[in-house]
């Protein structure tokens, strides 16, 4: 009988103690959260200070769309020096500073801005900060005076040849922790359902509309990483409102198009490396891909382990990039034309890889690396800036 009862008392108490599996992610989302939280309650800090901007502050006289609609331009587009009133012609690698991006940068404030409050909600469970957020959320998505209307029509456009292009939409990835941090806040105290339904429906008619325009689906079959980026917004934007008919969808293009299609069986991007930018690319892509798998795995299947018939796997791209993010100088392909000095920075694959294998190198790489880069360019090409956000 005591032999029992002892064997009993056991079992409970390994049944009640955390899993190692559970300690050590406990371990490690601490020590990301120590390394970042000083730096998020500052950022919070300034945001908190900072009132809305969104689309209707400032106007292009170039753009086809009215006051309520994002406009931007291709970077690489230029005047032609032979023909100066005449159609831009392209550059590729090189951004036209002339070019209109004000939208684009009030979008990526917006993201910022949303991104360090709800992370110092996550630390803090501080009401203030989710109040805040959505004095910026209100003047986006419901007021009619400030609002953006939820579809990028007249995104990277080109003066003399387009009003916009498929090619716009992966702007639209700015808005990523926008979402991601209402789903982070949407429980607190504060928050009016009735706002929170509006907003959500905002995103659900974009989902409608870049699912359905051929802008989107042009954008959805670029080869690149363009089509990457399509299916990571809209599984993030899926997530937010439950669309798990979409989130299906995206998971299915990871299996069938993007990875078969865009990796070699050595772990590279071969469309992102011909680039005049293949660092940045290929870093870039690979980001994509990575919050992919992060974002859309479950307990019915993991994307990280999804494994093609000739072997291929995500793991393969993060082994082959991973040497290059370490020692910079080891890289064997040219070097981009621009920002060569600006990357790497805390690459957000390198924290979500880490989360799934555990090479503990990857971790200390990330620790190590710029979290909050203030480069333009680095920063919309970051859509993931926020980590704390995103970590399960």
């Amino acid at each position: 009988m005591k032999k029992n009862i002892l064997i009993l008392s056991l079992a409970l108490a390994v049944a009640a103690a955390p899993s190692v599996h559970a300690q050590q992610t406990g371990t490690w989302l601490k020590k990301v959260e120590k390394t970042l939280k000083d730096s998020i309650l500052r950022r919070a800090k300034r945001s908190m200070a900072e009132s809305p901007v969104t689309v209707t502050a400032e106007q292009c006289t170039r753009s086809a769309g009215g006051p309520h609609d994002f406009y931007s331009e291709g970077d690489y587009w230029w005047p032609n020096p032979d023909d100066p009133q005449g159609p831009y012609i392209q550059r590729d690698g090189q951004s036209n500073p002339g070019n209109f991006t004000a939208h684009r940068q009030a979008m990526v404030r917006f993201s910022q801005i949303i991104g360090a409050l709800a992370s110092a909600y996550r630390l803090t469970k501080n009401e203030q900060y989710v109040k805040h957020a959505f004095t910026h959320l209100r003047a986006w998505f419901i007021d009619e005076q400030t609002h953006m209307n939820p579809s990028l029509l007249y995104a990277q456009a080109i003066k003399g040849r387009v009003t916009g292009r498929g090619i716009g939409i992966i702007d639209m990835i700015q808005m990523m922790e926008v979402a991601q941090g209402i789903r982070v806040m949407e429980s607190a105290k504060s928050v009016n359902q009735e706002e929170l339904a509006k907003i959500k429906n905002w995103f659900a008619q974009y989902l409608t509309w870049v699912t359905i325009h051929q802008y989107g689906l042009d954008e959805r079959d670029a080869k690149n990483n363009h089509g990457t980026c399509w299916v990571m917004q809209v599984a993030v934007f899926a997530k937010l409102t439950g669309n798990q008919a979409l989130i299906e969808d995206c998971k299915n293009r990871f299996k069938t198009i993007l990875l078969p299609n865009q990796m070699e069986p050595d772990g590279s991007f071969p469309l992102e490396l011909r680039r005049t930018k293949p660092y940045g690319y290929a870093l870039f892509n690979l980001d994509a891909m990575a919050s992919i798998c992060h974002i859309l795995s479950d307990e019915q299947e993991n994307l990280w382990e999804f494994t093609l018939p000739d072997g291929r796997k995500l793991r393969k791209a993060i082994e082959f990039m991973y040497p290059f993010v370490a020692n910079k100088s080891s890289w064997t392909f040219p070097k981009d034309v621009m920002y060569w000095e600006e990357w790497p920075v805390a690459q957000p694959f390198l924290l979500f890889a880490y989360q799934q294998y555990r090479q503990k190198e990857w971790l200390e790489t990330w620790t190590k690396l710029e979290h909050f880069p203030k480069t333009e360019e680095v920063v919309r090409n970051l859509p993931v800036r926020n980590p704390v956000i995103w970590l399960k």
